[in-house]
């Protein structure tokens, strides 16, 4: 898989600069080499992201540069590695918000928090659950190692809302 490499400069002030990059770099998924210098594999969803970022650093007034990498095997593979280890370390927090999701679903059966408010809620923070993980799956080019179990899990979340949901219909209905 070809690479790509941008580093840039950016003014010192305003900050918000920065963190717009740093930010846009993060949810395409790049990996940070060193200050300002950010690798992304090239190809679909991955060029349309780097050209918004590129298109940030030129209006805050920066200077980026693009690099391709070149057919070296041992640089590819250490990327390859790099972006693997960061994709698994957002299942990993993808994991830690399911086992919070559970946990609260939970929570509520014992509190007796049974409404359809309170459904609608937790139906909403399994959505958000959902859309991170297609974001981390879209990502996932070279299958993290926790990438299985965090399938699992989601499935297990949803499990989790249908006996909630039926626990709050059965609460609705009249004895």
């Amino acid at each position: 898989m070809p690479w790509q490499i941008i580093t840039y400069r950016l003014p010192k002030e305003p900050s918000r600069h920065r963190v717009a990059v740093w930010r846009e770099l993060r949810r395409l998924g790049a990996v940070s080499l060193q200050q300002g210098t950010w690798a992304v594999p090239a190809g679909e969803g991955f060029d349309e992201g780097l050209a918004q970022v590129i298109q940030t650093i030129d209006g805050a007034g920066g200077q980026p540069v693009t690099l391709g990498v070149a057919d070296d095997d041992h640089s590819v593979a250490q990327l390859e590695s790099l972006f693997t280890e960061q994709r698994d370390l957002e299942w990993q927090e993808f994991l830690a918000d399911c086992d919070k999701y559970e946990a609260e679903l939970a929570d509520e059966v014992k509190k007796g928090k049974l409404t359809l408010a309170e459904l609608d809620e937790e139906e909403e923070s399994l959505e958000r659950l959902r859309r991170w993980y297609r974001a981390i799956r879209a990502r996932d080019l070279f299958g993290a190692a926790s990438a299985p179990l965090a399938d699992r899990r989601l499935k297990e979340c949803s499990e989790a809302l249908e006996r909630y949901a039926e626990l709050v219909y059965q609460a609705r209905e009249p004895s």
